[in-house]
């Protein structure tokens, strides 16, 4: 597992926003993608302390460990607390891939009136709370950079990015940010 206490995180102390929108960067987390085949999801689930959702565009959350849907046989698992999330996968006694990213992604937290608003001008997605109510998690494209999207409360995303497109992420959010507190 990655030793994510010693890694300063890219965006260290960047702040954005407006009146209606708040940018902050999340605190750093352990991630793993996870590929597995149906038949394993029960023990994968029973290892994580959560069910592995099996829907597109869900997530389920326990504490501080997120496991969002990415695709058919494929998860992103998040634990904020930095827990050894390979160790957990190493005793599951089920058929997997799991990969440590967590060096790979920076997350940024939008919340606040106007978020909504602030990724709808990067992202082509429906995020209206009818079409991606709290809960809902997709990968997609915010300006020109791939993101994981999730929606942690009605008023609140957590933007998951790659280290290398955090800064332009962070630029385009602040950008669009200033536009929606007007």
């Amino acid at each position: 597992m990655a030793d994510v206490a010693i890694r300063k995180p890219v965006l260290d102390g960047r702040l954005g926003g407006s009146a209606n929108v708040r940018l902050t960067v999340a605190p750093v987390a352990s991630r793993v993608a996870l590929r597995a085949p149906a038949e394993s999801l029960a023990a994968l689930s029973s290892a994580l302390g959560l069910s592995v959702p099996t829907a597109p565009k869900t997530s389920s959350r326990a504490g501080v460990r997120s496991v969002l849907w990415i695709g058919p046989d494929e998860w992103l698992v998040i634990d904020e607390a930095g827990a050894d999330l390979m160790a957990v996968f190493a005793g599951a006694g089920a058929l997997h891939s799991a990969t440590d990213v967590s060096h790979r992604n920076v997350a940024i937290i939008v919340s606040g009136p106007g978020a909504e608003n602030t990724l709808s001008a990067g992202c082509p997605q429906d995020l209206s709370l009818f079409s991606f109510p709290v809960g809902a998690a997709s990968r997609t494209i915010f300006g020109k950079a791939e993101i994981v999207l999730l929606r942690t409360e009605e008023d609140t995303f957590r933007v998951e990015c790659w280290r290398s497109f955090s800064d332009f992420v962070f630029g385009l959010l602040a950008e669009a940010a200033g536009d929606a507190g007007h």
